[in-house]
């Protein structure tokens, strides 16, 4: 993760970050920095009281530590295709579906990042629900 450039953060995420075991932070501070790396508009804010959310015209993703995992939340209505079988879990949900990390993993970032820039290309073309009803 070398080639990140500096992004605006929200302390907020910090907070929530920081206040997690130490590879539960490893793999959020990785999933900030590709999101990030993905499309430099990408902003984040809190949702929810304390989720982490990264969002542009839209949400893009967000994150929950569950006690032995790491879940990333990707909106995309379950348009975005996932050849790499990145996605855990979610297949059949209408909003969002997940990529679950545990202690230990490897996070595929090319696969991931890929996810990310066509969901965020989604939300500039009117989000994925318009697009979704085009599909149909």
């Amino acid at each position: 993760m070398n080639d990140v450039r500096p992004y605006e953060t929200d302390p907020r995420v910090d907070d929530y970050i920081d206040a997690l075991p130490g590879w539960q932070q490893d793999i959020c501070r990785q999933v900030r920095d590709l999101i990030h790396a993905a499309d430099p508009e990408i902003g984040e804010t809190i949702k929810r009281t304390v989720r982490p959310y990264f969002v542009l015209q839209g949400n893009v993703c967000a994150l929950l530590a569950a006690k032995d995992h790491v879940n990333v939340f990707l909106y995309d209505g379950a348009i975005v295709p996932d050849p790499e079988g990145i996605i855990t879990a979610g297949h059949h949900n209408k909003t969002a579906r997940t990529v679950a990390f545990r202690e230990g993993e490897t996070i595929n970032a090319p696969a991931l990042t890929v996810m990310f820039r066509q969901i965020i290309a989604n939300n500039r073309a009117g989000g994925w629900r318009k697009l979704k009803k085009q599909l149909e």
